[in-house]
């Protein structure tokens, strides 16, 4: 599971107390709310269900898979359905070569997700092996489904704009530029990346 909330804030106040501009942030802001999905293969297979469609055509995919394939939906099972059963459920062409990517790497054991390595880089690159999952969808399921609290995905727009408002920056920062910038905020850049979501969102400001 994601960055619990006592975790989120502990991490926070600590960025705060070494950071002037966290610490007058956070008393504008005030705390985010923790982000967390379960982990595990389903989540992956949601992030590939969700990718270019709204929340609600998302879910209404979801609800055909479990339909037809059923609650748990195996790796085993999905791979057994031909492209039109797929396709009446609602996953493109391009949507079913990644969820069979995702399902062929798991059930033939080349990705175990409950046992990615314990270093975040090498844990990116296992995932990416996926279709359809690149770096920023690898580092999003790190926070979020496996709480890793130094994960910075530096690649994230609003992150970025989070960053220029926070550091009062002219420009928003380039990816390359942003991952540069998170550097003094390690090991707690998974909880400022949470938090920079959330002062990018804030109506406030």
């Amino acid at each position: 599971m994601g960055l619990s909330q006592k975790q989120l804030e502990q991490s926070l106040d600590y960025l705060a107390s070494a950071d002037k501009r966290v610490a007058g942030a956070l008393k504008r802001v005030g705390y985010p709310e923790a982000r967390i999905r379960d982990r595990g293969y389903q989540t992956l297979l949601r992030t590939i269900v969700g990718q270019q469609v709204s929340v609600a055509a998302a879910s209404s995919v979801w609800n055909k898979l479990v339909a037809e394939i059923g609650e748990d939906l195996r790796p085993d099972e999905l791979l057994a359905r031909d492209f039109d059963t797929l396709r009446a459920c609602g996953l493109s062409r391009q949507k079913q070569g990644y969820a069979r990517s995702l399902c062929e790497l798991v059930s033939s054991g080349a990705l175990d997700i409950d046992k990615l390595p314990d270093h975040d880089e090498e844990a990116i690159v296992e995932l990416t092996q996926i279709k359809g999952i690149g770096r920023w969808s690898a580092e999003i399921y790190l926070l979020f489904a496996e709480g890793r609290p130094d994960i910075w995905p530096a690649g994230d727009l609003a992150v970025q704009e989070g960053v220029k408002r926070l550091l009062e920056l002219k420009e928003r920062p380039a990816e390359k530029e942003t991952r540069a910038l998170g550097e003094p905020w390690s090991p707690h850049r998974g909880a400022m990346a949470i938090f920079t979501w959330h002062y990018y969102a804030n109506p406030a400001l």
